[in-house]
C-alpha cells in the first residue's frame, strides 16, 4: 500500500471522480518559501540599482506597453553638472528631465546607467571608441544621453539626433582680471573704432562740400576775377572743426547752398555731441573698466592672462584642427604649456579662474553654466565654433528620427527653454560694463545718413544757382549757356592764383 499522492484521485459515493485536498502543514510551507524567495531577489535588485557609482541602473521611465509589450532602452549618461547629478539613488539634471518628457511622448521605459570610465567618447589609440560612444557602438547601451557635442567623426559611427542644445566655443575669465584700469586714451572709449572713423571721413567730406559749394555758388562773392573766396580749403576745415566744438569762425555762409551744409553739420556735431557725453557718462559710471578680451585676437595679443582647455576634448581637437591663424595661434600657446594650461575636468577649471589670472576656453552654454553661479566670473562676447549636443543612438537606429521629432515638438513647446531656464537659474545680477558697450555704426547710422543727405543737398543747391546766373549771363551776352557755365566754374577754380597776382599787381587788371 502507498500514501495517497496529490495527483491520486478517489470515487465518491456518488460516482464521481474527487482530488484529496492537500495537507494544510505542507501549502502553508510551500507558500512561506515562495515569499521568501521572492522577498531576496526584490532586495538584491534594489541593492544593485541603488548606487550610481556602480554604473547601474537608477531609475526607469514610466511608459506606456506597445502592443508587443513595453519597450525598455538602456541609457548611458555621465555625471556632468547640470546634465545629470546623483542625488542619493536617483539622478537629476536638464539631461534626465528631458529624457523623462521624451519618454512620456514615445512611450518607452528606460534604465540609466553611468557610463564606466567616465568619458564621452573619443578613439583611442588601439582603434576602439571609449566613453559613452564607445558603449553605444557596442550596443552596450541603445542611447546616450549627455551633453554630447556632434561631431563629424562621432557621426560616422552613430546616429545623432537634432540637437537639443546650441553652443560654440567661448572664453571664460575672472572679472577681476578684466579690469584695465585708466587709459591715456579713454575718452576714445565711447566711440567704437568704425564710428571714429566714420567721423573723420564725415569731417573731410563736409568741409570738401562746403568748400566746393562756396566755390560755386555766386553769391559767396561779388567779383570772381578779383577777390579770393573767403571759403578756402583751410577755411573750410577751421569752420568744420570750429562747428564740432560748437564755436562759431569769422567768415559766414551768404549763399543757401553753404548755408545748407553748415546747418545740417552743425545739428549732425550737435546730436553727436549728445551722443558722446551720454555714452561716456555711462562709461564712468559703469565701474570705469572694459573687458580687455573681446574676441579670440585679443586673447592671443596679450601677455598678462593665461588661457587653456580641457585636455583631449573636442575643444581642443577643433583648435588643433583650424586653418583660422588666430586658432592656430591658440592651438600653439596651449600645447607648447600644455602642462600647466591644460585643466582635466570644468572644476578644476573654475577653480583656476577664480585664484589666479587664467582664461578658461570651451563649451559657452557649460560656461554660461559656470558664470551663473560664480558670480566673480565673466564671458568674452565672441562665440566661435557653432555646434550642438544631441542624443546619440547605434548606427542607423530608426530611434533617431523618432527621439529627433520628440526635440523638435519640446523645442516649439517651450520646454526646452523652459528646461534651461531651470537648470542655468542664476543669482548673479550685474550692471555697468555688462550692458554698456561702444556706440558703433549702427547706432550712429542715421546720423551719417542725414549728414550725407543734407550735403548732396547743399551742393545740387550750389550748381543750380551758378546754373541760373549762367544762364543770365548768356542770355546778355548772346552765347551759349553751356559756354558760360564751363567759364564760370574754369575761373572760379583757378581763382586763387588769379586774385593773389590781381593784388601783388593791380595795373595788370582789364578795366
Amino acid at each position: 500500500m502507498y500514501p495517497p499522492s496529490l495527483s491520486s484521485v478517489t470515487r465518491n459515493c456518488g460516482g464521481s471522480l474527487q482530488a484529496p485536498a492537500p495537507s494544510a502543514p505542507m501549502d502553508t510551507a510551500f507558500r512561506f518559501l515562495f515569499s521568501l524567495i521572492t522577498t531576496l531577489l526584490l532586495l538584491v535588485e534594489s541593492s544593485q540599482t541603488g548606487t550610481p557609482e556602480n554604473g547601474e541602473a537608477v531609475r526607469k521611465g514610466s511608459g506606456q506597453a506597445e502592443d508587443k509589450g513595453p519597450l525598455t532602452l538602456t541609457v548611458t549618461t555621465i555625471l556632468e553638472d547640470p546634465y545629470a547629478m546623483a542625488r542619493g539613488t536617483e539622478l537629476e539634471g536638464f539631461c534626465m528631465d528631458l529624457l523623462e518628457a521624451i519618454s512620456k511622448m514615445l512611450h518607452f521605459n528606460y534604465t540609466v546607467k553611468i557610463v564606466k570610465d567616465r568619458r564621452y567618447g573619443a578613439v583611442s589609440p588601439g582603434g576602439n571608441w571609449t566613453g559613452m560612444i564607445g558603449e553605444v557602438v557596442r550596443q552596450e547601451a541603445d542611447l546616450a544621453v549627455a551633453p554630447l557635442t556632434i561631431t563629424a567623426a562621432r557621426e560616422e559611427v552613430v546616429s545623432f539626433t537634432t540637437p537639443f542644445l546650441q553652443t560654440g566655443i567661448g572664453i571664460m575669465l575672472q572679472r577681476d582680471s578684466t579690469s584695465r584700469g585708466t587709459s591715456l586714451f579713454q575718452f576714445l572709449a565711447p566711440f567704437s573704432k568704425e564710428a571714429w572713423t566714420g567721423l573723420l571721413i564725415a569731417y573731410l567730406l563736409t568741409c570738401l562740400c562746403l568748400f566746393l559749394a562756396a566755390r560755386l555758388s555766386p553769391c559767396e562773392w561779388n567779383e570772381p576775377g578779383n577777390e579770393e573766396n573767403r571759403f578756402t580749403c583751410l577755411n573750410s576745415l577751421w569752420f568744420g572743426a570750429g562747428a564740432l566744438t560748437l564755436q562759431g569762425t569769422a567768415h559766414q555762409p551768404k549763399a543757401l547752398s553753404v548755408r545748407i551744409i553748415t546747418a545740417v553739420w552743425w545739428a549732425f556735431t550737435i546730436a553727436l555731441l549728445a551722443a558722446y557725453v551720454a555714452s561716456f557718462t555711462a562709461l564712468l559710471t559703469s565701474g570705469n573698466d572694459q573687458l580687455p578680451i573681446q574676441t579670440f585676437e585679443d586673447l592671443v595679443k596679450q601677455r598678462e592672462i593665461q588661457y587653456g582647455m580641457l585636455d583631449g576634448f573636442s575643444t581642443f581637437h577643433f583648435f588643433k584642427n583650424s586653418k583660422n591663424p588666430i586658432h592656430q595661434m591658440v592651438y600653439e600657446y596651449v600645447d607648447k604649456r600644455r602642462d600647466y594650461v591644460l585643466v582635466k575636468n570644468s572644476q578644476e577649471a573654475i577653480r583656476r579662474a577664480v585664484e589666479s589670472n587664467y582664461a578658461f576656453i570651451g563649451e559657452s552654454v557649460s560656461q554660461d553654466l559656470m558664470v551663473a553661479r560664480h558670480c566673480n566670473l565673466v564671458k568674452a562676447p565672441e562665440v566661435i565654433g557653432a555646434r550642438g549636443y544631441g542624443i546619440a543612438t547605434a548606427k542607423g537606429s530608426p530611434l533617431a528620427r523618432k527621439l529627433s521629432i520628440a526635440i523638435l515638438k519640446l523645442s516649439e513647446s517651450g520646454d526646452l527653454d523652459y528646461l534651461r531656464n531651470k537648470w542655468w537659474e542664476t543669482s548673479c545680477f550685474h550692471t555697468g560694463q555688462d550692458r554698456w558697450s561702444p556706440l558703433g555704426p549702427q547706432a550712429l547710422g542715421g546720423l551719417f545718413l542725414v549728414l550725407a543727405a543734407g550735403l548732396m543737398l547743399g551742393v545740387i543747391v550750389a550748381v543750380v544757382e551758378l546754373s541760373n546766373k549762367s544762364r543770365s549771363t548768356a542770355e546778355q551776352k548772346k552765347r551759349s549757356c553751356c559756354s558760360i557755365f564751363t567759364e564760370e566754374i574754369s575761373q572760379r577754380f583757378r581763382i586763387r592764383d588769379d586774385a593773389r597776382q590781381n593784388r601783388e599787381n593791380p595795373e595788370k587788371i582789364k578795366p
